[in-house]
C-alpha cells in the first residue's frame, strides 16, 4: 500500500472496491506476484470491470460456484461477497500451482490474464454475501458435557466425578485420557480380565471413551484410602523399581502411564497381583511384579496411596464459544473478516468449513497459523465450529479511502 493514503475497513451492507487516485486493475499485478501481502494496494474496479468479470466467470467458475457465488455443490465454498484480496491471493496460488487442487488449478489457468482474474475477483466480491444456512446441523455435545453423560454408567463404582469411595475400586479423577483409553481397550479385548468392566467397556464407542477420558482428566483427584498394616518406608524402598515409568512422586513420565499417587491402596495391591498372575497382560509389569510378594505389594501400594495426587497435564477442552473467540481474532467478529487478506467465514457452507478445518488439522492444507490453531481440534470441535460459523449472518465490507493529512 502506498504511504500517501490509508485504507480503512468498515463493516457494512455494500461492497466498494476502492483505489488510490490513478490506480487501475493492471497496477496491482506485479506487487501481488512479489509474494508479500503487505505489497497489496487498493485499486478501482468500475461497473465495466465487474461486468467483464461476470462474463469471464460464466465460462470458468459458474459450474461449481454458481453465477451468484452461492455454491450448491457439497464441499465447494460460497464466494459471493468474499474478501477480494483473499480471492485474488488464492486464485493466484491455484494458477501458479502453489495450491495443488487440480480442478481449481485448471479453472484459474483458463483465465489467461491476471487482469481478467482481477475482474472475476471484483465481480464475485461485489455480490451480496450468502445467507446463513436455513437448517444448521444440530451441534454435537461438547466433550466435557458428553463425557459426563457417558460417565454416568461408571458413577456407581467410581463416583460421580471419578473419586471412588469404595476400597478396591480405583479413582479415575486426574487420569490421562490416553491411559484411560488404553485401559478401556484392554477391557474390551480381554487383555485385562474383569467380568464387570468388559460389558461396560463394550458399550462405549471410541468417541465416548475419548469424551469420558477428557471428563475424568478435568476432575481434581482426592487422596486414596491407605491400606492398614502397610510399611510406608519399606514401600518407598521397594518402589524404586517403579520410578522410571511412574516417577518419584507417583506422577507418570508420559500420558500412557497411569499416575499412582493418591490411588486406592487395595486397588494398587490387587493390580500388582493381577500383573503377576497374568490376568492383566503386560510384559513390562509382569516382569516387575514377578518378584513382588504380597507383603511388598501391600507396602508399595500403601506408599503410593499416601502421596499427594497430581492433576492431569491434559489441557481442559475449550468450548465452541471459546474456540470462536480465538478464530474471530483473525476472521472478525462472528466470522466477518475486516482484513481483506483473510476469508470471511460467516454463512459459509458448513460442509466446506468442516472439510477445510479437517485438512488443516491433518496437515493436508498448509498454514503455520492454522496448523497451530487446528492441531488440537477434535472431530466434534470441527463439526461444531463449522456449524457455528454457518449460522452467522454474513456482512460485506466497505473500503473507505481516507485522504492524507
Amino acid at each position: 500500500m502506498k504511504r500517501s493514503a490509508k485504507l480503512v475497513l468498515v463493516l457494512g451492507s455494500v461492497f466498494v472496491a476502492g483505489a488510490m487516485p490513478g490506480g487501475d486493475l493492471r497496477s496491482a499485478t506485479t506487487t501481488v506476484e512479489s509474494g508479500r501481502s503487505d505489497d497489496l494496494r487498493p485499486l478501482y474496479a468500475n461497473a465495466a470491470d465487474v461486468a467483464e468479470g461476470k462474463r469471464v466467470a460464466e465460462t470458468s467458475c459458474v459450474s461449481c460456484h454458481g453465477i451468484n457465488g452461492i455454491s450448491t455443490t457439497e464441499g465447494t465454498p460460497h464466494i459471493a461477497g468474499q474478501r477480494p484480496a483473499y480471492l485474488w491471493i488464492e486464485l493466484r496460488a491455484y494458477k501458479t500451482g502453489a495450491r495443488g487442487e487440480k480442478a481449481m488449478g485448471a479453472a484459474a489457468k483458463s483465465i489467461l490474464s491476471d487482469e481478467a482474474l482481477l475482474k472475476v475477483v471484483a465481480y464475485y466480491a461485489s455480490l451480496d454475501p450468502p445467507q446463513p444456512a436455513a437448517a444448521s446441523p444440530k451441534p454435537r455435545p461438547e466433550p466435557l458435557q458428553a463425557g459426563k453423560a457417558a460417565a454416568a454408567a461408571c458413577a456407581g463404582c467410581h463416583g460421580e466425578t471419578g473419586i471412588s469411595k469404595t476400597a478396591g475400586i480405583p479413582s479415575l479423577a486426574g487420569l490421562e485420557p490416553k491411559y484411560f483409553a488404553a485401559a478401556m481397550k484392554a477391557y474390551k479385548t480381554g487383555q485385562r480380565k474383569n467380568e464387570m468392566m468388559k460389558p461396560i467397556a463394550a458399550t462405549l464407542s471410541d468417541a465416548d471413551v475419548a469424551n469420558v477420558g477428557q471428563f475424568y482428566a478435568a476432575q481434581k483427584p482426592a487422596p486414596g484410602t491407605i491400606q492398614k498394616g502397610a510399611d510406608i518406608g519399606a514401600g518407598k524402598t521397594a518402589a524404586a523399581a517403579c520410578v522410571g515409568c511412574h516417577g518419584e512422586k507417583g506422577g507418570p513420565a508420559n500420558a500412557e502411564t497411569p499416575p499412582l499417587a493418591g490411588q486406592d491402596a487395595q486397588y494398587l495391591a490387587a493390580a500388582l497381583k493381577a500383573y503377576k498372575d497374568g490376568s492383566r497382560a503386560d510384559e513390562t509389569m509382569k516382569g516387575i511384579a514377578a518378584s513382588v510378594d504380597d507383603a511388598a505389594a501391600r507396602n508399595i501400594a500403601g506408599y503410593y496411596a499416601a502421596l499427594q495426587p497430581q492433576v492431569s497435564s491434559q489441557r481442559k477442552p475449550l468450548t465452541i464459544a471459546e474456540w470462536a473467540q480465538r478464530c474471530d481474532r483473525c476472521h472478525g467478529t462472528n466470522g466477518n473478516s475486516t482484513d481483506p487478506r483473510l476469508p470471511a467465514l460467516a454463512a459459509q457452507r458448513v460442509d466446506y468449513l468442516a472439510k477445510v478445518l479437517d485438512a488443516y488439522r491433518k496437515g493436508e492444507r498448509q498454514s503455520k497459523e492454522m496448523a497451530a490453531m487446528s492441531a488440537v481440534l477434535t472431530e466434534s470441535d470441527v463439526e461444531n465450529l463449522a456449524a457455528y460459523y454457518g449460522r452467522q449472518q454474513a456482512r460485506a465490507v466497505v473500503y473507505v479511502i481516507v485522504p492524507p493529512k
